[in-house]
């Protein structure tokens, strides 16, 4: 595989308005000025405008694998329809050798009205291929994209799947020298995804250079060996992926904490659930990013507001910030049936009000957000006699120096235990 530079990208910078008015206003004297012979001037900021990219820099070799990490607004997409053409950098310069590949809007240029054949032709003519090398690659297409008996129908009686599979199958048998990839990876049944991925795979063995945007960090690992990480335009990292997927994973954890929802009660309201928090055992200042396998403490106040039966369990949910179920702590104030007792549960009485402490012992949580929900229910009633959702969130983390691999994203986990403590 040679060396050989297929994308250079010196200090590119695009910027938008962020109102209507100003956009119209500002694009209308900028014609004019071109018009006219006159240079606009696009080096500052005007009023109303910010920079959706900002000042960013780097080169792609032939073969190399390079993801575009970030959060929403980071500039990743933006930067994508830099490079494919799409939009003009307002300082900078974008150079490419060779044939552009861009999976970004699949099957954009396709009509509607014209069969999957007469589109299999015409959109491989916007994406560079000439007549012969549609022709060559024809079967493979169809073969690809399974649209079988559909071939000779109308694009506009194709389900969604069907006019994605067929603009992915002819974007990614154009034979492009730079392949720039923008979520389209999420698209269709598992099945239809694995053979996308090992498609793109072939192509990069064959020399094609690729960039990936996707909030799928597992895709993103699996296909990249680099990253850019983006935050507000600017370029904050790069390098290799697993160190860029880390940071980016930080950041996230960081912005999670700061954005936590506020906490909701529910149930009957004859408990009071308030102060909760999850921190790290013996963290002087119950830092709620906690790293892998460390344990960790959930602590609450509660208060029965009328008298308690002393039949109670209370329920602790561990959830992803999705609100996935991850593990489900509890404890109650006295056996089931009678005497009888099981070594899974734990007893604990509690007063008519106090604070919980769960200690979470050698915890298997895959590095991301976590929230908690925390309730207290009648044992012998589906009720909820209290309960506060979102009642806190924290954060796994990896450890200093660790070089265990993290599926990132993961919610599997294995079986924990914990004590309770009950004043």
């Amino acid at each position: 595989m040679g060396d050989s530079c297929v994308l250079t990208v010196a200090g590119v910078s695009k910027k938008f308005c962020a109102t209507q008015p100003h956009s119209m206003y500002y694009g209308v004297r900028d014609v004019c000025c071109n018009i006219l012979g006159m240079t606009a001037d696009t080096n500052r900021l005007r009023p109303h405008e910010f920079w959706a990219v900002d000042e960013v820099t780097f080169t792609l070799k032939q073969g190399e694998r390079l993801g575009l990490l970030g959060g929403n607004g980071s500039g990743k997409s933006t930067l994508l329809r830099l490079l494919a053409g799409i939009y003009q950098p307002d300082k900078g310069r974008i150079q490419v050798r060779g044939r552009v590949g861009a999976l970004i809007a699949l099957g954009a240029g396709f009509h509607p009205l014209l069969t999957g054949r007469e589109n299999i032709f015409l959109n491989g003519s916007l994406l560079g291929m000439t007549t012969r090398e549609i022709e060559q690659c024809f079967d493979q297409i169809v073969d690809f994209a399974a649209i079988g008996t559909f071939l000779d129908a109308p694009v506009k009686t194709y389900s969604s799947g069907m006019y994605v599979r067929l603009g992915f199958a002819v974007a990614i048998h154009s034979r492009p020298d730079l392949l720039l990839i923008d979520e389209v990876l999420a698209v269709g049944d598992s099945a239809f995804q694995n053979k996308c991925i090992g498609k793109v795979l072939e192509l990069n063995r064959n020399g094609t250079a690729i960039i990936f945007v996707s909030h799928a960090i597992q895709a993103i690992e699996r296909l990249c060996r680099s990253g850019l990480l983006l935050q507000q335009g600017t370029p904050v990292f790069q390098g290799e992926i697993r160190d860029c997927i880390q940071r980016y994973s930080n950041q996230l954890a960081q912005e999670n904490l700061l954005d936590a929802p506020q906490p909701a009660p529910f149930g009957l309201g004859a408990v009071d659930i308030s102060n909760a928090d999850v921190f790290e055992e013996g963290s002087p200042s119950k830092n709620r990013s906690i790293p892998f396998g460390k344990n960790f403490v959930i602590r609450f106040d509660y208060d029965f507001l009328q008298d308690s039966s002393h039949n109670t369990q209370v329920r602790v949910w561990i959830r992803t910030q999705d609100g996935r179920d991850v593990q489900r702590l509890t404890f109650q104030e006295s056996p089931f049936n009678g005497e009888q007792r099981y070594g899974n549960v734990k007893v604990h009485r509690m007063q008519r009000s106090g604070t919980v402490q769960i200690t979470v012992l050698s915890p298997r949580l895959f590095p991301q957000s976590f929230r908690i929900d925390v309730a207290i229910v009648p044992m012998d009633r589906s009720i909820h006699l209290g309960g506060l959702a979102n009642a806190a969130v924290f954060n796994i983390v990896p450890p200093p120096a660790d070089d265990r691999y993290f599926e990132y994203g993961n919610t599997t986990v294995t079986d924990f235990d914990y004590v309770v403590a009950v004043d």
